[in-house]
């Protein structure tokens, strides 16, 4: 995207734990030239706490951490920015899309071994890898009417990364 073009989009890079939305989102705002937001910066000490126990979160944990990202969103709609989510369930992405009615999901996804093993390899991050399947039990996937694409995970971040900047919207 060019500095001539139209203004970039807010992107939310979503997925389970594990699929490189960090990684992804940080390298796709750096080639759209806007700024990133690591949803793990979002959450209560409580939910931290909690997912380090290896206890998932609920809804009403959830209600204020997306809360707090829809207000991100919505400070950089006009202005684009990049921020990972998981953004699991459809509920989410539409709280999500409050904030913004253009809001662009990409959905970073491939295989549970893949994933697993990328858990299994990360350093100090709080979500630890037995909490994989409960997130992927409650993983509802982009349905065709929202706003988005699915990304896959294979190979390195550059590559993902540049197959998802080809996957947004012109």
């Amino acid at each position: 995207m060019t500095a001539a073009s139209k203004t970039p989009p807010v992107v939310v890079v979503m997925g389970v734990s594990g699929s490189g939305k960090s990684t992804v989102g940080g390298l796709l705002a750096e080639r759209l030239g806007v700024p990133y937001a690591e949803a793990d910066d979002f959450h209560p000490a409580a939910n931290i706490a909690k997912m380090s126990a290896g206890h998932p979160l609920d809804d009403a944990d959830r209600a204020p951490w997306l809360d707090a990202i829809a207000e991100w969103i919505a400070a950089h709609e006009g202005h684009g920015g990049v921020v990972s989510c998981s953004a699991l369930r459809r509920r989410y992405r539409d709280r999500l899309r409050e904030a913004a009615p253009d809001l662009f999901f990409l959905h970073l996804d491939g295989p549970q071994e893949l994933i697993a093993a990328r858990l299994a390899a990360r350093m100090q991050h709080f979500m630890p890898s037995g909490l994989l399947g409960s997130q992927l039990d409650a993983l509802e996937r982009l349905e065709p009417d929202e706003s988005g694409a699915v990304v896959s995970i294979e190979g390195g971040p550059q590559q993902i990364a540049e197959r998802a900047l080809a996957l947004l919207p012109d």
